[in-house]
């Protein structure tokens, strides 16, 4: 089980990998399609400006906020022999629920659609850090 914890974080690493490829994608598309030259778009303000299509550029970087918690989750229960199958449940839900978010967010991201999804995983994330807190100091 110790190695297993690492799992979920190697899908969330795939999953920011295949945001960031959509990301790319998507604006280089936009940028050739428009001609827009590189430089116009230098700044976070100048690209908000010019490329109309942000969905998965606002994905990619929520995949930096609360999944940064999650991150250091999985590596306190590493470290800690923490491990169990019940955190590792926690841990393998929240990864579905942030592939169900940047589904929704890079498609069609219908907002509460996206926000229902963002909110049950930040409670799964809160519930694994409760989890991991009980069984480092409680138990």
């Amino acid at each position: 089980m110790p190695r297993a914890i690492f799992l979920p974080a190697f899908a969330m690493v795939v999953l920011t990998l295949v945001v960031w490829l959509r990301m790319y994608t998507t604006r280089i598309a936009q940028m050739k399609r428009e001609r827009i030259h590189p430089q116009a778009v230098a700044t976070s303000a100048q690209a908000a400006a010019r490329l109309t299509d942000s969905r998965a550029a606002d994905n990619f970087r929520n995949l930096f906020e609360l999944p940064v918690l999650f991150y250091l989750a999985l590596v306190v229960a590493a470290v800690a022999g923490l491990a169990t199958d019940a955190t590792l449940a926690l841990a393998w839900l929240f990864v579905l629920l942030r592939v169900v978010h940047s589904a929704i967010q890079c498609s069609y991201n219908k907002v509460m659609h996206r926000f229902q999804a963002y909110l049950a995983g930040s409670v799964v994330l809160w519930v694994l850090w409760a989890w991991l807190a009980y069984l480092l100091f409680l138990r």
